[in-house]
């Protein structure tokens, strides 16, 4: 049996965007077995030699939408146009969902699939001419907020007329 003193733990601190990573050892373990853990440091967390606190900020996700057969010749314009307004509105831009009538799938099948992988919660749109007879389609407005480009409106989510008082009538008999 040998007296070898403990070795002392040792802790690391990275900073990253938001917060600081924290990895500590227990003492004899390697680096390699070293548990680790992360920590947000709030407002008036010592962070660098700034001393300034890092606050965590969310930016929504927002997809893009629009048909080859409405934007023609204007396709590229208009997708920068999106992307710009997502930019501009504070969105993280996830993703482009381009419609080619060509193909023959419902138009709003792939978007709706996309906009819920990507957790997105709006989705931009050139104009309301994308969308069929020009208005924007009820089962969509469910599940996403639209924003057109050129007019700058908000269509919000609403839940569908009639649903919510089947909801409630339904209380306890699930």
């Amino acid at each position: 049996m040998t007296d070898e003193p403990e070795a002392a733990p040792r802790t690391r601190l990275y900073e990253f965007p938001g917060g600081l990573f924290e990895l500590q050892s227990a003492g004899g373990e390697s680096d390699d077995d070293a548990g680790f853990y992360l920590e947000f440091a709030g407002r008036g967390a010592l962070i660098g030699p700034d001393k300034k606190g890092a606050v965590m900020t969310y930016k929504p996700r927002a997809v893009g939408y629009l048909r080859v057969d409405v934007s023609g010749m204007d396709q590229l314009w208009e997708q920068t146009q999106i992307r710009r307004l997502a930019t501009r509105l504070g969105y993280d831009f996830a993703d482009m969902v381009i419609f080619d009538p060509k193909f023959g799938r419902p138009p709003l099948a792939r978007l709706k699939s996309q906009a819920t992988r990507l957790d997105a919660e709006a989705v931009l749109v050139p104009s309301l001419e994308h969308f069929e007879g020009g208005e924007v389609p009820g089962t969509l407005v469910q599940q996403l907020d639209v924003i057109t480009a050129d007019s700058e409106e908000t269509y919000a989510r609403r839940p569908m007329p009639g649903l919510v008082g089947r909801l409630s009538e339904n209380r306890g008999r699930w």
